[in-house]
């Protein structure tokens, strides 16, 4: 069965969909604390929308 290719969204798209600052993406990354990420060779980074989801639900809390 061929391999569907997940999503990779940039940092601007994350931002967008997260609606965060940039300032507070990368605060997050330095206490490695953000959803994990793909550095690609020039730098840049992507996220796949995959493993966003997983970081989105590890970070559910139940309701008091």
């Amino acid at each position: 069965m061929p391999r569907v290719r997940d999503e990779l969204l940039t940092v601007a798209e994350l931002l967008g969909e997260l609606g965060i600052a940039r300032a507070t993406f990368y605060r997050w990354r330095q206490l490695g604390r953000g959803p994990e990420a793909i550095k690609l060779p020039n730098g840049e980074l992507r996220f796949r929308r995959a493993a966003l989801e997983r970081w989105l639900d590890g970070l559910t809390e139940p309701a008091a």
